[in-house]
């Protein structure tokens, strides 16, 4: 009866791990995604896409929208 104990105990305890790595695993994915959004900053003011930084942006402006106005904001980048 005692391998009986044993194994439920053993199989008590990987449960436990498994969930903390799910558990670990999940917010790591979220995280990222977060950290994503927020450093998408600059918004299109045409097509209302995110950018990262004001050089993709400004690439961005150029590349897509040719014949609109660069915008005052991008001008000295």
């Amino acid at each position: 009866m005692a391998r009986g104990h044993q194994k439920l105990q053993s199989q008590a305890k990987t449960q436990e791990k498994m969930a903390k790595q799910k558990k670990q695993q999940g917010h790591s994915a979220n995280d990222q995604k977060k950290a994503a959004q927020a450093a998408l900053i600059h918004v299109c003011s045409v097509c209302k896409s995110q950018m990262p930084d004001p050089k993709t942006y400004k690439q961005h402006f150029e590349n897509k929208h040719p014949k609109a106005e660069l915008p005052a904001d991008l001008k000295d980048v």
